[in-house]
């Protein structure tokens, strides 16, 4: 009987030890895969902003966030209008050339508006904070230059 709880303890004992191992390196590889800070994250965290500064930071990142879901749903009706058109031609035609051609318009309409508003949040930062800003943008848009 003595026997059976080792066995029983034993197998307890390296299931444990099992799952800490995959846990510590599921951890670990997650950790490796870090995803760059977000537009929010640079500004709220790291920069000292007054209150001031705080209030007219807010007022942009409203403006943008009012603009932004349009602008992210054309760029997923034209990614639908790409698939539809891929899902009916027999190539690379007309039908399909001129679903990407809207969704590089739809794309870059996006990317433009992103760039104006981090340009309009920097205008209410001061010198030193528009510094580390713009070291901190040029790491998120550029992880492995740095």
């Amino acid at each position: 009987m003595m026997r059976g709880w080792r066995a029983i303890v034993l197998t307890a004992v390296l299931a444990a030890v099992a799952g800490g191992a995959g846990t510590w390196i599921s951890a670990s590889w997650v950790l490796s895969r870090r995803e760059p800070p977000s537009l929010h994250d640079i500004v709220h965290n790291g920069l000292t902003l007054s209150s001031d500064q705080l209030t007219r930071i807010e007022a942009v990142e409203a403006r943008f966030a009012a603009r932004r879901p349009a602008l992210e749903a054309d760029v997923r009706a034209a990614n639908r209008e790409l698939a539809r058109a891929i899902e009916q031609s027999d190539g690379d035609g007309p039908q399909v050339q001129a679903a990407v051609d809207h969704f590089h318009v739809a794309m870059g309409a996006l990317q433009k508006e992103t760039i104006a508003h981090v340009f309009e949040m920097r205008s209410v930062l001061t010198p030193a904070q528009a510094e580390v800003f713009d070291d901190r943008i040029v790491a998120a848009l550029a992880p492995d230059e740095n």
